[in-house]
């Protein structure tokens, strides 16, 4: 007898009841980023996906760009509370544009639970280094001085009306009770190039994005943001030293949509926390000039509140408005 054909049918039945038997491989997680690819929030994304597959398994990238990070935050939004779509929260996206935008396609308070904060960036004052020399400026009290002294005779750009760059320069002109004319750009490259270029006297930009410019001394640091002195651009003062209170980074953050279940929450906090505290991430973001800043799920919840609550004031007070 043939016993070759039996073999082969024995093995292909046991392997036909084992197959139900083995373990299940996880789930992708979706991680939806609001932006293009390339720009700091992608790379941050990206470097924490590749940190969290032992953790949580395969995290695919989802770029869905447009309307000020919108889009991709409504489809965060709108996704099932399961855990498996999980998504980018960002200045804009949470606490700016609920303000800017006459019609939401989400409520930024209601439609997302926080899981964690991940990064922080300063924004910096920045002055065109030949023409801060034609100036005489080499501080902050300088520019302040020189408006004062000069009403009407400064302007400053941005990357458009209602962004981080605009809100943060009339945020600075109120507490300084000085004057500069807004010129909007069509992005934060395009008002970069214009301050190099001395169309402009000054901007508010993104640490990240100036340093560069910075390091090469065609710009001149003034002032950060924060808080807190950068230890990314050591020796150049906050802000807050000179106006109490002045606070504008930018940050983002990871949310899933609302009605995701607390332990999955949980599970997805602790994965992507240890991954914001190793040292391979610090050194990473470090290149970015970003902080990593991990936090309990409560705590960027509270964080995104009290954002919307400043951003409210300042989108206010600066009259910008997307239709």
């Amino acid at each position: 007898m043939n016993r070759r054909p039996l073999l082969i049918g024995a093995a292909a039945l046991a392997g036909a009841f084992a197959a139900p038997f083995a373990v299940a491989q996880e789930p992708p997680i979706r991680l939806v980023v609001p932006y293009a690819p390339g720009g700091p929030i992608d790379v941050t994304a990206r470097a924490l996906a590749e940190r969290v597959r032992d953790a949580l398994g395969v995290v695919i990238i989802d770029n869905k760009p447009g309307a000020g990070g919108n889009i991709g935050a409504d489809a965060v939004a709108k996704a099932a509370p399961d855990g498996l779509t999980i998504g980018i929260a960002a200045t804009a996206t949470h606490a700016v544009n609920p303000w800017l935008y006459s019609r939401m396609p989400y409520d930024a308070a209601k439609d997302f639970v926080g899981i964690t904060q991940m990064v922080r960036v300063p924004n910096v004052v920045v002055v065109n280094a030949a023409r801060a020399e034609q100036l005489h400026i080499r501080t902050l009290a300088d520019l302040v001085a020189y408006a004062k002294a000069h009403p009407g005779r400064l302007n400053y750009g941005s990357g458009g009306n209602g962004s981080a760059g605009h809100l943060a320069g009339e945020m600075f002109k109120q507490r300084a009770g000085i004057y500069a004319l807004h010129i909007p750009y069509r992005g934060a490259s395009p008002a970069q190039l214009a301050l190099l270029a001395g169309e402009v006297d000054f901007n508010i930009d993104n640490l990240a994005a100036a340093a560069p410019n910075i390091r090469s001394g065609k710009l001149r640091a003034l002032a950060v943001t924060s808080l807190e002195p950068s230890p990314l651009l050591p020796g150049v003062p906050a802000l807050s030293a000179t106006y109490k209170g002045f606070s504008i980074d930018t940050w983002w953050g990871l949310v899933a949509p609302h009605g995701t279940p607390r332990p999955v929450v949980a599970r997805l906090n602790k994965a992507f926390t240890e991954a914001l505290k190793s040292p391979e991430t610090k050194a990473r973001f470090a290149a970015l000039l970003a902080e990593p800043v991990p936090t309990t799920p409560e705590q960027f919840d509270a964080f995104m509140a009290s954002e919307r609550a400043k951003y409210q004031q300042v989108v206010k007070a600066s009259g910008a408005r997307v239709d």
